[in-house]
């Protein structure tokens, strides 16, 4: 949520980033409602302190038509109290719920559009595989390795579910201990997160845990949600506190189960792992001082590079366009991977994301900190270090051999314990 202050001061400026973001919200409502519950909270702190005076002079030597005349006032201020009371809570309401729908400030660099081609890119590392055969996607190496069934995942648990198998188990595991080595070197915090969290805590990170337009399963009945990444549970993790940033950032990391509805995604770069309803995550969550937010985003970046660099799979960073960015962001760094098995040709698709949402989400769940004396909101920012699932895509398409066996990057050889994986005779 952005500063209401802020809103009111630069009410142009925020309708002209809600335009460049292609999203609705009404600032003058925003305006009009802030206006109207400050007036509201200054008529209510006037009564209060008549009723203070009121009750200083009940106290004195009075006459007793002049003591009723005092005690019939100060009823008659304690239900105008009430009843300005209940207008605040319903003005303070009405403001926040439409103060929720104003996405957070894009930065100025952040490239204006709409679309994936809108985007621009920023560095690009190592060149798309080549082969001397034609290339398989991922769901026909699958298919031809046993590593992956959607047939009887659909039947167990519904379109988009999947069994992984045989050593596609151990190289998702090999990708999630290699990640987390990593981030543990980079002095991150490594935790399991709850799979579960507070509708509440899945609003204030910005995910809508209700409605057609959700993208994460609400658990009915319970006021809870399925989480569809480890930076809600992470960004809850405290939600309401004043946090000690003394002694520099909190960076923790995440691994979760991931949970996405998906809705409406479709089309031939959704198939097989790349979309899919629940999947594997490791997450980086930064609790930061605002000035220290925009170098900590390049370090998050840095770190998905050399993640996706030690797997030697060619992938290019791409600055996000404002129409793609999510409420939350301020600047969001996209890393794509090549995906030789992607169309006829292949192509790029993105496999982590890294953002910078500055105070947008604290202010949302009250996360502050200290300093000289005074409390400040602190910014946030995450990066996805491994979706288990899409970095599977790329090591199986890029892997592949003309023999039908696939070639495991260096790096993970130590974790799942085997260099190929063999053709089947």
């Amino acid at each position: 949520m952005l500063d209401l202050k802020f809103i009111k001061e630069n009410a142009e400026a925020v309708k002209a980033n809600i335009a460049a973001r292609f999203m609705n919200a009404d600032v003058d409502a925003v305006i009009r409602l802030y206006d109207q519950r400050n007036a509201l909270i200054t008529e209510t702190d006037a009564l209060r302190k008549k009723r203070n005076d009121n009750a200083k002079a009940m106290k004195g030597k009075l006459e007793p038509e002049e003591r009723q005349r005092l005690i019939a006032e100060g009823k008659a201020i304690k239900e105008q109290i009430a009843s300005k009371e209940k207008e605040e809570a319903e003005a303070k309401l009405a403001l926040e719920e439409a103060a929720s729908c104003i996405p957070n400030m894009a930065h100025p660099d952040a490239p204006v559009g709409k679309e994936d081609k809108d985007n621009s890119e920023v560095a690009r590392v190592g060149e798309p595989t080549v082969f001397d055969f034609p290339a398989k996607d991922h769901l026909e190496i699958a298919e031809d390795l046993d590593l992956i069934d959607f047939e009887r995942g659909a039947k167990v648990s519904g379109s988009k579910f999947y069994f992984l198998k045989n050593e596609a188990v151990l190289l998702e595991l090999a990708l999630t201990r290699y990640a987390l080595d990593i981030l543990r070197k980079h002095g991150f915090i490594l935790t399991v997160t709850p799979d579960i969290a507070r509708e509440e805590i899945a609003a204030g990170i910005g995910f809508n845990p209700r409605g057609e337009e959700s993208n994460i399963y609400a658990l009915e009945g319970t006021g809870t949600c399925l989480v569809g990444t480890a930076e809600i549970t992470l960004g809850g993790y405290y939600a309401g506190d004043i946090v000690d940033l003394s002694k520099g950032p909190i960076m923790m990391a995440g691994l979760s189960h991931c949970f996405r509805r998906e809705a409406g995604a479709a089309g031939q770069y959704s198939k097989g792992l790349y979309r899919v309803h629940q999947f594997s995550k490791v997450e980086m969550f930064v609790y930061a001082k605002p000035e220290e937010s925009d170098d900590i985003l390049m370090k998050l970046r840095s770190i998905e590079e050399e993640i996706f660099s030690g797997l030697n799979i060619p992938f290019r960073v791409v600055d996000t366009c404002t129409g793609d960015l999510g409420a939350p962001a301020y600047r969001k760094f996209d890393l794509e991977a090549w995906m030789p098995g992607r169309g006829e040709n292949g192509g790029w698709g993105e496999v982590t994301s890294t953002s910078n949402c500055t105070d947008f989400q604290a202010r949302r769940l009250g996360i502050r900190y200290k300093e000289e004396g005074k409390t400040r909101h602190v910014h946030t920012l995450n990066g996805t270090a491994v979706a288990i699932s899409r970095a599977i895509i790329a090591v199986l398409e890029n892997g592949q051999q003309a023999d039908g066996s696939i070639a495991i990057p260096e790096a993970l050889v130590p974790y799942c314990g085997f260099s190929s994986i063999p053709a089947q005779k």
